[in-house]
């Protein structure tokens, strides 16, 4: 009874953000679409925004340029796995599927993938994306979670097509939930980011290519108006990216080994 009493004391009191915020958000993209360097970056720089991005070493090296200069201005540099692996159903991933992985050879994928990155780029990434959100391999009653492993690895885990945006008291890191921002206008943005406010969250955003349409683009004139919200103090939101953020909560949460 008393530490049910202690628990709903502590969430009585309002999460203790930077300069007195009252919800954090970060954006997140995957995949490194080459639109996220040769027009989002650009975007979000001119506002002083800097985003996670979740990189597939393969595709990142079609626009590698671009994505120095991602890094040279401060843009956060995430795991998304070297190849990409996702569920067999998909006719695209059968090649490539995750029934057909061992932890062995994930944890293979993932270091790679992080070589890789190194190598190209000259930083190592600290926080971890799920390709298509999921968190298995094998397949059956071999299936086996992944999530362990990306705790062990990384600072943080995200996943995909989340509904909530995450408790800064109760979240697990390595199942930090992603709220998918493609294809939303401001105003639906807006009513996630209010949500979170009421409640001292943390909101992160989930997203792939950066434009104006097509399938799984988030809106640039989405971007802007959400630049300008954050920008002005009255709106009380810290914009940050995933691993600065998961390390503010980690530094102020002294049971933090119990969620890891």
């Amino acid at each position: 009874m008393l530490l049910k009493n202690a628990s709903a004391q502590q969430d009585s009191v309002a999460y203790p953000w930077p300069e007195g915020k009252r919800a954090a958000i970060s954006l997140s993209f995957d995949d490194a679409r080459e639109s996220q360097v040769i027009v989002g970056t650009k975007l979000l720089d001119q506002y002083g925004i800097k985003a996670t991005f979740y990189v597939v070493p393969s595709t990142m090296q079609r626009q590698l340029a671009g994505w120095k200069a991602a890094v040279a201005s401060g843009h956060e540099i995430g795991n998304h796995s070297l190849t990409h692996p996702c569920m067999e159903n998909f006719d695209w991933s059968r090649s490539n599927a995750l029934e057909n992985y061992s932890l062995k050879t994930m944890k293979k994928n993932i270091q790679e993938c992080t070589k890789k990155i190194e190598e190209l780029l000259g930083v190592t990434p600290e926080v971890f994306a799920y390709p298509c959100g999921q968190k298995y391999i094998g397949r059956g009653s071999k299936t086996k979670s992944y999530v362990p492993l990306v705790s062990k690895m990384f600072v943080s885990g995200r996943g995909w097509l989340d509904e909530a945006a995450n408790n800064p008291r109760y979240c697990n890191f390595a199942q930090l939930t992603g709220v998918e921002m493609d294809g939303k206008n401001f105003e639906q943005i807006l009513l996630l980011i209010e949500g979170a406010k009421k409640s001292g969250k943390w909101l992160v955003l989930a997203g792939h290519e950066m434009g104006e349409e097509g399938q799984q683009t988030t809106r640039l004139s989405m971007l802007k108006k959400l630049a300008e919200y954050v920008q002005n103090p009255a709106n009380a939101v810290w914009i940050a990216p995933v691993g600065t953020v998961a390390k503010y909560i980690k530094k102020q949460d002294r049971s933090i080994t119990k969620r890891d």
